[in-house]
């Protein structure tokens, strides 16, 4: 088992996980800290758990969210773009063999 030391906000909190989860754990930890200002204003700034119940409804929010959008439409989009650049450097490629 190893310790990770999280600092969310401003307190420092130490969590156990498994040996080689310690930075997936520092990831998360960072997740809740990007929102932890936010969590804190909507909170009233009024102690530590109600902005930490804050930051859990943003992260479930988020979460439903991804889980609501159609699968692969990530993906589709991605895809879309790479065969818009292709084409656009396709009819570079032609026009600049037709000006020799």
């Amino acid at each position: 088992m190893a310790d990770v030391t999280l600092t969310i906000g401003d307190r420092r909190h130490t969590v156990a996980c498994r040996d080689g989860e310690e930075d997936q754990l520092r990831r998360l930890g960072g997740l809740l800290d990007q929102h932890w200002a936010t969590a804190q204003r909507a909170a009233g700034n009024v102690g530590g758990e109600r902005a930490m119940l804050f930051v859990a409804l943003m992260l479930a929010d988020s979460l439903d969210e991804a889980e609501r959008r159609p699968a692969g439409a990530a993906e589709s989009a991605i895809a879309t773009r790479i065969a818009e650049k292709l084409e656009a450097l396709a009819a570079t490629l032609e026009k600049s063999g037709e000006n020799p």
